[in-house]
């Protein structure tokens, strides 16, 4: 088939949905179909998917006389997702399609969630689209004769870009892209992203080794309308001037839940994430087997079932954490709420995306204060989402620790030669600047330790072969990596199961230490008594308890984005010129005429500093916008 009629044919899949083709998705296919690399940049709920693997499937069909015909492609499409919540869409979505355009192609997930049998048969069996992890990517680079499971890959994928830049998972996808186009130097390399500020540079940081005159960047022409309502405390002097729960505002997000058919209810730690669940079932008990729970640390099955439940229409809410923010494409839900400041412009209108998630449907989000102050924070994300205020998110440089671990995978697979390799890195943005001698001193610890351990064998990781080929001999070693992959860093994790053996979820290993056998804590909304601890497991039976702790994690602190910092700076400034001119910093005058009254409202290029007298002495504050816990009482 010509491309003519390729594209007819897709525009026909289309209107059989009831759907029409948006001119940035053809405009994506045709790039895809001429061999460009890229980005494309739309809201959230615009068919971006759509725009990238239907172009994929007509650049097959373009290639394949026998396109038609069930055989054996070997992979064609890898398609990497940030979190594995994204990916049981994305494996509907491109199922759907494959269907739609009469294909005969096999799509399969490999995520950490994935069972070995199934990743056996993957590896055995390759389909022609993996949908994948950064982590998961890296698992089959330590696998033997990996080159051979890439050898047809034709095009690989980035969703959520903006998710990754900016972390070292963003620094492990540069160095898979790069070995994977060493692999194809002829390799086609797109990402999709929806929200962030600085584009050029992440356009810059996924395609560095692409030449520029490869490169396209497709920009929706679509207008993603966002409604945000603040839902006011009744009395703004008596509730909460700090803290971050925010439990007395439950009374207002419970009838909101019986207004829309389906509600996520975004909270910013797993801790609050439980509170809000056990609160709302308390305000309404009807909510029980309307409403659920899910977070990162509930077990893959109870987080499975609530996604397909909420797809399905069969649950009103879901009281949730980021392990939604980019999760499946809720398509039944109507509106949002957003428990507390999220502290960043982008994460919120993500948040907001999750309503209305189809094009030209309005997304609406209820802002939900935990204390007072943060109604300025809720006035600023409306004017910085007018205003288009997205955060940038800043590449990683030189990151050694994620090269360290990507030589270690490469070497307990089929080894690598230095010369080699080291041309592979250099082609990434994080190591573009690195020089010859830091890489021979990057070898140099791997092969002998560093300075100080060389005389420990325990340090020596890699061996030299005959042919100057850096392996990993010793399978113990190989074992330990394959387990550890990942630059996700967090404190040891315990796992949950009942006595019969039913894993419940899993919990930072410090909050069990608190714990005595007997003690009842609430975990994925059950009361739990623990029985013992044994092997990193604690044994639970479930306790008709009342009371009972909630396990809190130590990454639950967020600091406020610069743009956060500077829209809340815009809004206290205008209102120290008498500019007042949305509902928020109206029903917070009171608390700032009286800040004003003690003390001062420090102005844009102001800090305020204040001091007092106790018992123990003088003691100063210091109050700055910008920075981890900003969110603390002015008022001394």
């Amino acid at each position: 088939m010509n491309r003519d009629n390729l594209l007819q044919l897709a525009d026909n899949w289309f209107q059989s949905k009831g759907w029409k083709v948006f001119p940035f998705q053809q405009e994506s296919w045709n790039h895809v179909m001429d061999g460009y690399s890229g980005l494309v940049n739309a809201p959230t709920g615009s068919g971006k998917t759509y725009s990238l693997f239907i172009g994929a499937l007509l650049d097959f069909m373009q290639k394949n006389e026998a396109w038609k015909e069930k055989s054996k492609n070997g992979i064609q499409i890898i398609w990497i997702t940030p979190i594995r919540a994204l990916a049981k869409e994305i494996a509907h979505s491109c199922t759907r399609a494959i269907e739609g355009l009469g294909l005969q192609w096999q799509v399969q997930i490999r995520t950490g969630d994935t069972t070995t049998t199934d990743r056996n048969k993957i590896q055995k069996n390759p389909p022609e689209v993996l949908i994948t992890t950064p982590e998961s990517l890296h698992v089959i680079f330590a696998t033997k004769d990996y080159p051979t499971f890439f050898n047809t890959l034709n095009m690989i994928v980035v969703d959520e870009w903006h998710e990754l830049i900016g972390s070292k998972r963003g620094v492990q996808t540069e160095l898979a892209i790069a070995m994977l186009r060493h692999l194809n130097p002829e390799l086609k390399i797109w990402g999709i992203s929806a929200t962030i500020g600085n584009m050029q540079e992440a356009v810059d940081v996924l395609l560095f080794p692409v030449p520029e005159e490869q490169r396209k960047i497709v920009k929706a022409d679509i207008k993603k309308e966002v409604v945000i309502e603040t839902l006011l405390p009744n009395e703004v002097e008596k509730f909460s001037w700090a803290g971050h729960y925010g439990i007395a505002m439950a009374e207002k997000v419970a009838p909101l839940i019986q207004k829309y058919k389906s509600t996520l209810i975004f909270t910013n730690t797993r801790a609050q994430c439980e509170l809000w669940y056990q609160r709302l079932l308390d305000i309404d008990p009807e909510l029980a087997g309307q409403m659920a729970m899910h977070h990162g640390s509930i077990s893959r099955e109870i987080r499975d079932w609530v996604e397909e439940a909420l797809y399905e229409g069969k649950i009103k809410a879901v009281v949730c954490t980021s392990s939604l923010d980019l999760g499946v494409d809720f398509r039944p839900v109507e509106s949002i709420v957003q428990i507390g400041s999220p502290k960043g412009v982008s994460r919120f209108l993500q948040r907001a995306g999750r309503s209305g998630h189809q094009p030209g449907a309005v997304s609406r989000i209820y802002f939900v204060p935990t204390h007072s102050l943060e109604l300025s924070e809720a006035a600023g994300l409306r004017m910085a989402i007018e205003n288009t205020q997205l955060e940038d998110r800043i590449p990683y440089i030189r990151s050694y620790d994620v090269l360290v671990q990507f030589l270690m995978t490469l070497a307990v697979s089929d080894g690598f030669y230095p010369e080699e390799i080291y041309e592979v890195v250099k082609n990434t943005y994080c190591y573009e600047s690195m020089d010859e001698n830091e890489w021979q001193q990057v070898i140099s610890m791997l092969v002998y330790g560093s300075s100080s351990l060389q005389a420990y064998d325990e340090f020596r990781k890699i061996s030299v072969g005959e042919d100057g080929r850096l392996i990993v001999k010793e399978p113990s070693i190989a074992r330990k990596h394959k387990m550890s992959i990942g630059t996700i860093v967090s404190d040891a994790m315990m796992q949950i199961k009942l006595l019969k053996g039913t894993r419940v979820g899993t919990v930072e290993e410090w909050f069990i230490a608190l714990l005595s056998p007997g003690d009842t804590f609430w975990f994925a909304g059950r009361a739990l008594e623990l029985v013992r601890v044994k092997d990193m497991t604690a044994q639970v039976r479930i306790s008709n308890a009342k009371n009972g702790k909630i396990p809190s994690y130590q990454g639950g602190r967020m600091p406020l984005s610069s743009q956060m910092s500077d829209v809340v700076r815009d809004k206290i400034h205008n209102f120290t010129q008498g500019v007042v001119d949305d509902p928020e910093m109206t029903a917070l005058r009171p608390l700032l005429e009286l800040q004003a009254e003690r003390s001062v409202l420090p102005d844009k290029d102001q800090f305020l500093i204040e001091y007092f007298e106790s018992r123990e002495g003088y003691h100063i504050l210091m109050y700055p916008y910008e920075g981890k816990m900003y969110t603390k009482e002015w008022v001394p």
